[in-house]
């Protein structure tokens, strides 16, 4: 397994475990403190709940390092996607806060809008982060497929045919 795929690997799915908890975290707080709102913003919420606590199970899960997480790249590209897709959920519900335009971020202050971008900002790093994990693992496996195909049998275990004894 290249050194190399597993310094950049680790790094990336701590953060992409860290931003998940952020997210799971801001997003758990607004649905703690709402208890009568229309479900249609409720299930944005959970949908997005589901996508941050799957993100940090198999975030720590692929944290362990063996060689068959990095053949786990179209999973990496799902999750990416779904990330992507809370995203969107998360940029679509902000429409219905007062929280001016898209780029009014009024950074410094502890208002709703401010911890609802914070959201929707640890949710597009976390999207990007899998994506990065996913063409880490892409690379990882067509490097070890040319690998194998240049000059080892494929054998597992480190298993090799013994030459034959010369019979006199």
């Amino acid at each position: 397994m290249p050194v190399v795929s597993r310094i950049v690997s680790i790094p990336l799915r701590i953060c992409e475990i860290a931003f998940a908890a952020i997210v799971a975290g801001l997003i758990g707080h607004y649905l703690a403190s709402f208890d009568e709102i229309d479900p249609w913003p409720e299930a944005r919420w959970i949908y997005t709940e589901v996508i941050a606590g799957l993100s940090m199970l198999l975030g720590l899960i692929w944290l362990i390092p063996f060689k068959s997480g990095f053949f786990s790249w179209p999973l990496d590209v799902l999750i990416s996607f779904a990330w992507f897709a809370a995203f969107g959920v998360l940029v679509d519900a902000i429409h219905h806060l007062p929280c001016g335009g898209f780029w009014n971020w009024h950074l410094g202050s502890n208002t709703l809008c401010t911890r609802w971008r914070t959201a929707e900002a640890f949710s597009f790093l976390s999207a990007m982060f899998w994506l990065f994990s996913a063409l880490v693992g892409i690379w990882f496996t067509f490097r070890s497929r040319g690998d194998r195909t240049e000059g080892t049998t494929g054998r597992r275990w480190g298993r090799s045919r013994a030459a034959p004894a010369a019979e006199a």
